[in-house]
């Protein structure tokens, strides 16, 4: 994975031209975007808009309400958002008034454009860290930049941004905490989580599982400091807060206010809405993963044949990233582990807990509701970053020309083979 260094100057300019596109497509995105087709950023403005209009720090989940997408006043329909509020906290302070002023909305979005960038701009640093050849940095780089969801996600108003920011940060923290051993970094790596935190629960299952995975790793090879136990206690107590006070308030650190469950029956499938039979658990896992693959590239119409083939290279791609995820627990299990093996490791692992959990809460809505699968994938932006580090971990172990030449070309071009023709994307 690492035979040569590429924190050249050449380099440098093919990383910050990767992210002055992303800026670019995230900032038409930001303009030119409807907010009734852009994932949910109605209920996300409305949740900004009340605590402009109230001046609250914690508002009771079961008192927001949405507004008309329009003229930006508020209407009696309940909001679906169980989210704490310290994300909607830092637009409602740095953004103007959005209550009947439809045009604030931009300036809102282009600080989320910020977020998302800085959080972009963090990952794609990796490669300098690691020392990774050319055409290594391209297999990283491009699958990062070309997540179809993360530039419409980042160019409208949304707390994954925030979260994926704070993975991020977290994900290059661990990863030079196992390479240093330093304390500063483990300390930057809790800071992230507790961003991550701020903005959703996954940000904080994510990034904290991972960082728990690192220390473990740490301690089993005797590196681990007494004191860094002390800081993950207080960190995580800190980033969990937000949560226990939902739980204390609502029995549920993602409570089903009023709103959320009217959202969950909506979803129900067919004629018979929440009268519709419930699959079995078996059957639901199945269609679960099946539009877990679909919603990588959401489409606002019909899959055809031709579109559902295509979905065959970001599971090609995600293929490629277990085997390399098998690769790098081979040797850590050897002791021959580099630190980027301990961060595919750990992450590969919290990925696979947060689906586990994903799943089970997706069918518990399913008994309850009848409701559809709620399989998103910007759920996990978070820890973007490891698959394709996991895919660099399997081109280091190939040692016949071909299949190297193969699998590169798999995770370069596959990327931007999907983002052109997998499907439309109006969100």
């Amino acid at each position: 994975m690492s035979r040569e260094p590429s924190a050249d100057f050449g380099h440098s300019i093919v990383i910050a031209v990767i992210l002055g596109l992303f800026v670019l497509s995230a900032t038409v995105n930001a303009i030119r975007r409807d907010a009734t087709r852009n994932f949910d950023e109605v209920a996300q403005l409305s949740y900004v808009a009340h605590l402009q209009h109230t001046g609250e720090w914690w508002p009771r989940l079961d008192e927001l309400r949405l507004i008309d997408p329009n003229t930006f006043r508020f209407t009696k329909v309940p909001s679906s958002l169980n989210h704490p509020p310290m994300f909607y906290w830092l637009l409602a302070r740095l953004g103007p008034t959005l209550e009947n002023h439809p045009g604030a909305v931009t300036l809102h979005r282009f600080i989320n454009v910020g977020i998302a960038a800085l959080g972009l701009a963090i990952l794609l640093a990796i490669p300098a860290a690691a020392g990774l050849t050319r055409l290594d940095m391209y297999a990283y780089c491009i699958p990062l930049a070309a997540i179809p969801v993360l530039s419409p996600l980042a160019g409208s108003v949304n707390n994954d941004n925030l979260a994926f920011a704070g993975g991020a940060i977290a994900t290059l923290a661990a990863w030079r905490l196992v390479a240093t051993g330093r304390t500063g970094w483990l300390v930057t790596a809790l800071a992230a989580m507790i961003a991550a935190a701020c903005a959703r629960l996954t940000g904080l299952l994510l990034s904290g599982t991972m960082i728990a995975g690192v220390l473990a790793f740490l301690w089993w090879r005797g590196r681990f400091e007494p004191r860094w136990a002390m800081l993950f206690a207080i960190a995580g107590l800190i980033a969990a807060a937000p949560y226990l006070v939902l739980i204390a308030q609502y029995g549920s650190p993602a409570p089903g206010t009023p709103g959320h469950i009217a959202l969950l029956k909506s979803t129900a499938a067919g004629t018979f809405g929440a009268r519709a039979p419930r699959q079995s658990f078996t059957d639901f896992a199945y269609t679960f993963l099946t539009d877990f693959v679909a919603n990588w590239r959401p489409s606002p119409v019909p899959r055809s044949a031709f579109y559902n083939a295509m979905l065959v290279l970001p599971v090609a791609a995600a293929l490629c990233g277990l085997a390399g995820f098998a690769i790098s627990a081979g040797r850590m299990a050897r002791g021959a582990e580099k630190a980027s093996d301990v961060i595919n490791v750990a992450g590969v692992v919290a990925l696979a807990a947060m689906l586990a959990c994903h799943l089970a809460v997706s069918y518990h809505h399913h008994v309850a509701f009848a409701s559809n699968t709620e399989a998103y994938p910007r759920y996990y932006l978070p820890l973007a970053a490891i698959m394709p580090l996991a895919g660099l971990s399997l081109l280091s172990a190939l040692r016949n020309a071909r299949m190297h030449a193969a699998v590169t070309v798999l995770l370069i071009a596959g990327p931007i083979v999907f983002v052109l023709l997998g499907a439309p994307i109006r969100l």
